[in-house]
């Protein structure tokens, strides 16, 4: 009947016993996507029973749209076009909820009737870390300050949009160079201090000072600086978000300014309220004047702006009465105000109705002709952005290392799923030709090779994570073994070029290989073909990397919208020696991969 299980001899019991034992999610199909066998992790996975699993098809599994990817596939593993292929899709579970899944299916030739394997890796974890990151880029990326990080020598290592608003330098202008450019002469020991506490592990919040930029313009900078550690916390650099507050110095200056003025000129002590009046309407700050009674006499456009208020509507209002959700321990602040106190906050959080908002605020008296206060002052400046800042570089840090940990758990996985699964068959064959020692002969040779394809595997996974080829052959040389030993496992053709005549930088070197990994692994995994092309060129003192196959493709839009972490990994591979990466890609037109780094 279809859809039932084939009956299981005593020979293939261990088999069985296996299959059920591995914790990655497997089942036995047919050619028409039917589920013959499910093991017991591909059940506690979707949460349905084994009878459930059997009855349904594979297309049954997913949402239509990735249904549709999977079936494509499927219909060509089925025409003999190709023998395996790799895709992550989303399943249901019995809940209704989606998991994430990279599935892995496989031909199994030499049975009466053909079959097919798949192999089913929960990877909900990953792709929630994966969006994570990409929000956390997109946020940082949009900034107005400056994001930069640095290593523990204090040399820039990445560098956003914010910064060289602020700085004019691009980025490919500072990356490797030293902080110092940013430092006046005169405040270098002053930075000196800041990284003697960084690197004794402590935070620096909202320190004042000024920097200089391309032009030797010098900018009033708020600072943020913490360290950047590992996984084993070890420290392995620093991070720096910094806000240009020059309007806001500027402001205290003018008021500064203006208060010595109103103090030394007597004869305008009774214009002292109306030009204080205009002062607050044309600063670039956010600034509120307010009497007594809390009612407004002036508020400038930005402390409109960033509180939704209409300054034609508040005038003659109270401050309660249009902001209706301060805290109660802001009107004791107001309070000890008017009695004359001056009171300020570097951060402070108000629990509004859209969310939290972050302020950085000083409340003072103003003062009328004859001495008495007449009101207050509020200053106040919007850090939300500021402080979601802070939180999204280090909940990327964060990322960073679960993206690590993730690796290393995948490594355990190889070598537990499969090594050591191959392994402990290996000595059942031996326990076997113990027993039956006539069969030894016939079989020593079968046991020989998969001895030595165990070692292979152990050898090729030794590679992935360290390059040693490229420390004793050379990048070029190096990078051409690998593509050699990575097309014989994975059974493909690379057509590996080369034209360098100069020798490459380690670093360099590893950045390109770890691309070239990352783009043939997707080769494997998402084009659907057998066939790919590397080409490594020394040109106009760079050198240039391009990956190709022709493939499926891929929406490039789509990616970078639902963008993992090979093609933000690729990227960063290349900015970490000042290269560029770009990518050409078409759903049915294949795929190049394109990396260019200066090394001269």
């Amino acid at each position: 009947m279809e859809g039932a299980a084939p009956t299981l001899t005593p020979d293939t019991r261990i088999f069985r016993d296996v299959f059920n034992a591995s914790p990655i999610g497997i089942a036995v199909e047919n050619l028409e996507g039917q589920p013959l066998f499910v093991n017991r992790a591909f059940c506690e996975m979707l949460g349905f029973s084994e009878e459930e699993l059997r009855s349904k098809h594979c297309v049954d599994f997913s949402p239509p749209e990735d249904a549709e990817k999977d079936w494509a596939l499927f219909q060509q593993l089925r025409a003999g076009s190709i023998d395996h292929y790799q895709l992550e899709k989303r399943y249901f579970r019995r809940d209704g909820s989606l998991v994430w899944g990279n599935l892995s299916i496989s031909s199994l030739k030499g049975y009466p009737s053909p079959l097919v394997l798949a192999m089913v890796e929960d990877i909900t974890a990953k792709k929630t870390a994966e969006e994570a990151r990409f929000r956390h880029a997109a946020v940082l990326e949009s900034s107005q300050d400056a994001i930069i990080s640095m290593n523990l020598d204090a040399v820039i290592s990445s560098w956003n949009l914010g910064a060289e608003l602020i700085f004019g330098y691009a980025e490919a202008e500072v990356i490797g160079k030293p902080i110092t450019i940013l430092i006046p002469p005169e405040l270098r020991d002053e930075e000196n201090k800041i990284l003697e506490r960084l690197s004794e592990g402590g935070r620096i919040e909202h320190y004042e000072t000024k920097r200089v930029t391309k032009t030797g313009k010098t900018v009033d900078v708020s600072l943020i600086l913490g360290p950047i550690k590992d996984s084993t916390d070890g420290l392995v650099g620093f991070s720096k978000i910094a806000h240009d507050i020059t309007q806001r110095k500027q402001a205290e200056e003018a008021l500064c300014q203006l208060n010595r003025t109103l103090g030394e000129q007597t004869e305008l002590l009774r214009a002292r309220e109306e030009l204080l009046k205009i002062f607050v309407k044309s600063v670039p700050a956010g600034v509120a004047m307010l009497d007594r009674d809390m009612r407004y006499l002036q508020v400038s456009d930005r402390f409109c702006a960033d509180y939704s208020i209409d300054s034609s509507q508040v005038l003659g209002r109270s401050h309660y009465e249009v902001l209706a959700d301060i805290p109660d321990r802001w009107k004791e602040i107001h309070r000890r105000a008017l009695e004359g106190e001056t009171l300020r906050a570097d951060e402070d959080c108000w629990q509004r109705g859209g969310g939290t908002t972050w302020v950085r605020w000083e409340v003072r008296p103003w003062r009328r002709a004859d001495g008495s206060i007449g009101g207050i002052l509020i200053f106040a400046e919007d850090i939300t952005r500021g402080k979601d800042l802070e939180q999204a570089l280090s909940s990327l840090s964060r990322k960073l290392i679960e993206s690590q940990e993730q690796e290393r758990a995948r490594i355990g996985r190889e070598l537990h799923d499969d090594i050591n699964q191959r392994l402990a068959m290996l000595a059942i064959g031996l326990d076997r030709l113990q027993n039956n020692p006539l069969e030894v002969v016939s079989r020593l040779q079968e046991l020989r090779e998969e001895t030595m394809a165990i070692s292979s595997e152990v050898q090729a996974l030794s590679h992935e994570l360290h390059a040693s080829k490229l420390e004793y052959l050379g990048v070029v040389s190096g990078m051409k073994s690998w593509c050699k030993e990575f097309s014989e496992r994975q059974k493909m053709e690379i057509d590996f070029r080369s034209d360098v005549s100069s020798a490459l930088p380690f670093e360099i070197g590893l950045s390109l290989f770890r691309v070239l990994q990352e783009a043939l692994h997707n080769v494997v995994k998402h084009s659907g073909v057998k066939r790919a092309d590397v080409q490594v060129v020394e040109q106009s003192n760079e050198v240039r990397l391009t990956v190709g196959d022709s493939g499926c493709g891929f929406d490039i839009e789509a990616a970078t919208r639902g963008s993992g972490l090979g093609l933000i990994s690729m990227k960063e591979r290349a900015q970490l020696v000042s290269g560029q990466l770009s990518i050409e890609s078409k759903p049915m037109k294949g795929t190049s991969i394109h990396v260019r780094v200066p090394f001269k």
